[in-house]
């Protein structure tokens, strides 16, 4: 019975210890995948020291079964997702930095800024909101005025320029129609050449 619970409580608290060690030390797998994969790592070791293959087998199952179970559950039950994962962080709200929220991450302003470089950010200003996800990378949002042109906005600017155009071209010809004087500059025009 033994060989069943401990690989589940193995996981358990070493889901919740990876936790605590906060999210900087995480890079692309979620706590569960990542305590799985060094669980695998010192179970797979074992038949090496005459532990038993069978024994590691039944054991890599268990773990294998419990992170399928653990992500199961959490988009299952959205609690259970802020329990095994956690939520994200925001710590970059208007273009103000939030250090209470990255003191509680144990992440520096330097480390944070280290980031934003890496993501090609050079001014918190510009930063809507930033976030630190749970397996420790970064999101953003800019500020409208700091996003980038896309090829659909350009468009949009297009079609308001040459709406503009026509609009001014159909005022002037709508100006010009009810000038009195351009009865006169169009029947000096109209004269033939033999009487000018």
């Amino acid at each position: 019975m033994n060989l069943i619970w401990e690989p589940f409580v193995v996981l358990i608290a070493g889901l919740f210890l990876l936790k605590l060690t906060g999210r900087k030390a995480i890079a692309q797998m979620t706590m569960p995948q990542l305590i799985v994969m060094l669980s695998l790592g010192t179970i797979l070791v074992q038949p090496i020291a005459h532990k038993g293959v069978v024994r590691t087998l039944v054991v890599v199952g268990i773990f294998v079964v419990t992170l399928f179970l653990l992500e199961y559950l959490q988009v299952k039950i959205n609690g259970a997702e802020k329990i095994f994962t956690g939520k994200s962080k925001v710590v970059i709200e208007n273009g103000t930095i939030n250090v209470s929220e990255l003191r509680k991450l144990r992440l520096s302003v330097d480390q944070l800024e280290m980031r934003l470089r890496l993501n090609g950010i050079s001014k918190v200003d510009d930063i809507k909101t930033a976030t630190i996800e749970p397996n420790g990378e970064l999101g953003y949002e800019l500020k409208d005025e700091a996003k980038p042109l896309t090829k659909k906005d350009f468009q949009k600017l297009m079609d308001e320029y040459m709406l503009g155009i026509k609009e001014s071209q159909s005022m002037e010809q709508k100006n010009s129609a009810s000038n009195i004087f351009t009865e006169i500059q169009e029947e000096q025009e109209s004269n033939p050449k033999y009487l000018q």
